[in-house]
């Protein structure tokens, strides 16, 4: 039986992770959704002083309450930055690292300066005082139009703004990357952001396996089966 824990990425919460999470579960395996705070179910909670060092430490006390060992940590998009800090505070409980779709900044760099701007992209956003996200119009149109439509009627109307305090300014401060750890990156070939580039760059300085799945930015949504099977693969 293997452990695996799921740190999604901004907008989302742990519902994204259902269509992977129940088959894992059916396996056998032990799989962990947390929603961070502020995000999804836990919107109501959004405050000023959300940050992603709550993050951290939520789901870094969860892996120590838990007693959970050898855990396969998983993160997605902003979630790969977050997952990177809980595994530097963690080492000793993570068997292995997975980054879907990651945002792995180095030292120094900023989350928009992995980002690349997409001219025409339809995208539209908007903002409270604590949080963005993106528009309705954008999420059920172009944002996830690739999706199969039950699929998306299930995630569109679950996604949320996000704490706007929960984005560090200035990223990939700690000393993960003089670490050595077992990794994948899973590199989605339709995304554009992250660029492959990126990608490639998180896992030539992982030493990491690469998988390339011919998806967008939610292959949890769109290829379920596929990174089911790639998850079940790295727990033999």
């Amino acid at each position: 039986m293997a452990t695996y824990v799921f740190i999604h990425g901004a907008f989302q919460g742990g519902w994204i992770w259902k269509f992977v999470a129940t088959p894992l579960r059916a396996a056998g395996h032990l799989v962990y959704t947390p929603t961070m705070d502020g995000c999804a179910e836990r919107a109501h909670q959004i405050r000023p002083d959300i940050t992603m060092e709550g993050y951290v430490k939520e789901v870094s006390d969860l892996l120590f309450f838990e007693d959970l060992k050898d855990v396969i940590l998983v993160g997605t998009s902003t979630g790969g930055l977050t997952a990177s800090y809980i595994a530097n505070q963690t080492q000793d409980r993570i068997g292995h690292l997975v980054f879907i779709e990651a945002l792995l900044p180095l030292p120094g760099e900023k989350i928009r300066d992995l980002l690349t701007p997409i001219p025409n992209s339809g995208a539209k956003w908007e903002s409270t005082k604590l949080a963005y996200g993106p528009a309705k119009e954008f999420i059920y149109g172009p944002m996830l139009a690739d999706l199969d439509p039950e699929i998306r009627a299930f995630a569109a109307p679950r996604f949320r703004l996000y704490p706007f305090s929960a984005t560090p300014r200035v990223t990939g401060e700690t000393d993960f990357w003089d670490k050595t750890w077992k990794a994948t990156v899973i590199n989605c070939t339709k995304s554009t952001n992250p660029a492959d580039a990126h990608q490639y760059r998180s896992a030539e300085k992982l030493k990491a396996n690469l998988i390339e799945l011919d998806a967008n930015h939610y292959p949890m949504l769109s290829h379920s089966k596929e990174l089911t099977q790639i998850l079940l693969d790295i727990a033999k």
